[in-house]
């Protein structure tokens, strides 16, 4: 376990620094920046692997929804972008005997990208890459045995979360922004961090769970 929280330490350390780069290199960037909300569905499992093991083992994929406000501060076909979402994430899984789960885990994000914009006939064409990290809010998990179904509130932190705070993680966009400012909106969240909460004494199986989130969004950037 003191591995574990060293490597997450470690992580989190290097991402910090990073943030503090970008958030520092503002200062290059002195047009006035572009505000924007976007919304829309996400694509969401689970990367799982049992304690001792190299195997993982990925979900299926739960449907779940984003939305959120972002800054683009802009110097020439590069800009720094950050955002606050408030996404959804998680997994389902399918057994025999009609047994089926779902974890439906909701965060308050925070990703920091750097973007670059290539210009086209109606508009900009823009991908970019950043940092995130998201705090846990509520959940559910919700468990049938194919005749019964049963749902309970899943917690976040502290000795008797059933999941830790915080995911932390690589995000990755694309997408195309009209003159008129409405755009179409890519993103993948590639979680680096175990969201399992191995200080809870209920959590006896060890292993490792990681997000993996894909999303399709709408929005306007005023």
């Amino acid at each position: 376990m003191l591995l574990l929280i060293n490597q997450n330490l470690f992580i989190m350390k290097k991402l910090f620094l990073v943030f503090g780069l970008m958030i520092g290199s503002l200062v290059t960037f002195a047009q006035l920046p572009t505000f924007g909300i976007r919304g829309g569905v996400n694509f969401a499992n689970l990367l799982i692997s049992a304690e001792g093991s190299n195997l993982s083992v990925s979900t299926g994929s739960l449907t779940t929804y984003s939305f959120g406000i972002f800054a683009d501060f802009r110097s020439g076909n590069t800009s720094f972008q950050p955002a606050i979402n408030y996404t959804g994430k998680g997994g389902s899984i399918t057994g025999d005997g009609g047994t089926s789960g779902k974890f439906n885990l909701h965060y308050l994000q925070v990703p920091l990208n750097v973007v670059f914009h290539a210009p086209a006939l109606v508009g900009d064409l823009y991908f970019g890459a950043g940092p995130y990290i998201a705090m846990g809010l509520s959940g559910t998990a919700t468990g049938s045995d194919g005749t019964t179904t049963e749902s309970d509130k899943v917690t976040f932190g502290g000795t008797n979360g059933d999941f830790e705070s915080t995911d932390i993680g690589i995000d990755g966009i694309a997408g195309l922004k009209l003159k008129s400012g409405f755009l179409v909106h890519v993103n993948y969240d590639f979680g680096l961090t175990n969201i399992l909460n191995s200080s809870n004494p209920n959590n006896t199986g060890g292993g490792q769970i990681k997000t993996r989130t894909f999303g399709i969004s709408v929005g306007y950037a005023f």
